[in-house]
């Protein structure tokens, strides 16, 4: 290799003025093409999408760290409202989950936002909560400034305890009742909307959003048709002639001709008549790779100069202007469009209790009203709006509350089985019979 660039040295001395500076202008202008081309390298085309990384990049390395202004509003109201949001969705606890297989009440509310020292607060005397058993449900609402303000928790149909937040801590309160519980079929025929028809046929608020939550994942229930049919298996307690509470059996829709059902299971999910789960799968990340987060969730993040509350409703990833963004989970585009300090911006919800957004685009790859899959990508990453440098903003909302989309617990597309899942084939031949229309 020596002699080489000796004999090459050796040429280069020999030859002209005129000829050397034609030669280092040749020379400089192929390694600049060479430099531009590995600048604009993308390994990902259009159709191919690289498998996840759980490193970070010399690129992501040397990306600045970059985050939302500390006073940058969330477009909330450009989600667009229907019916179903508007009629029963201020008489429905937002704040609302049912537990799941390794959940505690510290990885629940923290992923909602909540600081671990509410939990200790909560906790510390209250040591029944330690218990929490799959399926419950809890419910908790929040004081102006996003502190816990209290909490209920549904250990059984029949008991109820509740945390109410005072000036000592939180004080445990236990509800028992004693109703009797019943079983009670209501059916009916769609002649206008889904909510004033289950409202015709005896059904009410909460109990049309617990219908609705179920079948999400199904219909789209905006586009049922006059003369759809429905079938709604309630268990009531039933207090001196009056109805207490309610919890939703099962639920059959007939739209078009074709059957669509969701059977409560023990674990406090819905299923098909076959066991398989109901819900889609989303993914962790809204990118083909992990990208390193530049600013953190944090719905109580303080502005440095002000002093008032500024929160940060998402996740920021530092990543290079143009970086493909995906849909992490199937759904409905709602939003897709400039929109101010946000940029340009991109909204999915996807069935009824969730939806996503992206912002700081650099292009839009999706039109309102379109049909998405997971995987597919809506948009490339870029630096518009009031954004501080190249970086994507992607946040996760639950019950039209804000999450941490890396810590959330994610819908996942699975189904019972072993003993869980025959349990459940035995609970749904006794319920279906009773889905009559």
């Amino acid at each position: 290799m020596l002699q080489v660039v000796r004999v090459i040295a050796l040429k280069y001395n020999n030859l002209s003025r005129s000829q050397r500076l034609t030669f280092g202008a040749l020379l400089f202008l192929t390694w600049g093409m060479l430099v531009w081309q590995a600048a604009i390298y993308n390994p990902n085309a259009e159709n191919t999408i690289p498998p996840i990384s759980t490193t970070s990049t010399a690129e992501d390395t040397q990306i600045a760290d970059n985050s939302e202004p500390m006073d940058q509003p969330t477009p909330d109201d450009d989600i667009p409202k229907d019916e179903l949001d508007e009629k029963i969705g201020d008489e429905v606890v937002p704040n609302e989950y049912v537990v799941s297989s390794g959940d505690t009440l510290s990885s629940i509310l923290n992923q909602f936002g909540l600081d671990s020292s509410e939990v200790y607060l909560l906790t510390n005397k209250n040591p029944a909560l330690a218990n929490l058993k799959i399926g419950q449900q809890l419910n908790w609402t929040l004081n102006d400034e996003g502190n816990l303000q209290s909490l209920t928790w549904a250990v059984s149909r029949r008991e109820t305890r509740t945390y109410q937040r005072g000036e000592n801590g939180f004080a445990e309160t236990i509800n028992t009742l004693k109703g009797e519980w019943k079983n009670s079929v209501l059916t009916g025929t769609l002649d206008g909307s889904f909510v004033s028809s289950a409202r015709a046929a005896g059904l009410t608020n909460s109990e049309i959003h617990a219908v609705t939550k179920a079948l999400q994942w199904q219909l789209d229930f905006r586009k049922l048709r006059k003369g759809d049919r429905f079938s709604v298996l309630l268990s009531r307690e039933v207090l001196d002639g009056k109805n207490e509470q309610s919890e939703l059996v099962g639920v059959r829709m007939q739209s078009s001709g074709k059957d669509y059902y969701a059977i409560r299971s023990g674990d406090g999910k819905f299923y098909d008549r076959e066991g398989s789960g109901l819900a889609k799968g989303f993914l962790r990340f809204p990118t083909p790779k992990q990208y390193k987060v530049s600013s953190p969730f944090n719905p109580r993040r303080l502005h440095p100069i002000t002093g008032r509350v500024a929160p940060h409703k998402g996740v920021d990833f530092s990543m290079p202007i143009g970086s493909p963004v995906l849909a992490v989970g199937d759904g409905e585009v709602v939003v897709a469009k400039f929109s101010g300090a946000a940029g340009n911006y991109v909204a999915i919800r996807h069935g009824r209790q969730y939806s996503t957004r992206y912002m700081h685009l650099n292009k839009i790859l999706v039109k309102q009203g379109q049909k998405i899959k997971r995987g597919d990508r809506i948009a490339l990453s870029g630096n518009t709006g009031r954004s501080t440098g190249p970086h994507l903003h992607y946040e996760l909302w639950v019950n039209e509350q804000a999450v941490n989309p890396l810590t959330a617990t994610l819908p996942r597309s699975e189904g019972l089985i072993g003993k869980d899942r025959s349990d459940y084939l035995t609970l749904a031949k006794e319920v279906i019979p009773q889905l009559h229309l």
